[in-house]
């Protein structure tokens, strides 16, 4: 067995992806339940199209957070697969946890509404997700 340590970018960066997985594991296991309790047609979700009709508002939510991480997931994996080929992690880990944080934290948030406040609350997580890539950026450069 191989004794690996992962360093805080790359274990941020695999709960990231885990985190991504999560969501859609659970949209793909409530969309399965209502296939086989005859609910739903198998191909009632087709791609780009607005949600079925009847579809709970949940699960329209658990989309466009998922979406949300797949958008910002292949940022997080350049910068940390970059600081770990320079051989330069230490420049990105103090942050990564954060990173994964504020990912979380976010589609937590869009979970649970859509209010103003939700949308404030949900853009504050996205900042300051979008400030530690540029700090991550600037420190690999600097």
């Amino acid at each position: 067995m191989l004794d690996v340590t992962l360093s805080p970018t790359l274990a941020a960066l695999l709960g990231f992806a885990g985190w991504t997985v999560l969501l859609v594991f659970t949209m793909l296991s409530h969309r399965t339940f209502l296939v086989f309790t005859g609910k739903r047609q198998a191909n009632a979700w087709p791609r780009g199209a607005a949600p079925p009709q009847g579809d709970p508002v949940l699960m329209v939510r658990l989309n466009d957070a998922h979406q949300n991480c797949v958008e910002n997931l292949p940022i997080f994996a350049a910068i940390a697969l970059v600081a770990a080929a320079l051989d330069r992690l230490s420049a990105t880990d103090p942050f990564a946890f954060y990173v994964l944080a504020a990912r979380v934290a976010q589609s937590i948030t869009h979970l649970l509404g859509t209010s103003h406040r939700h949308v404030f609350v949900r853009a504050t997580f996205f900042g300051a997700q979008l400030a530690l890539f540029l700090t991550m950026v600037v420190a690999l450069v600097w």
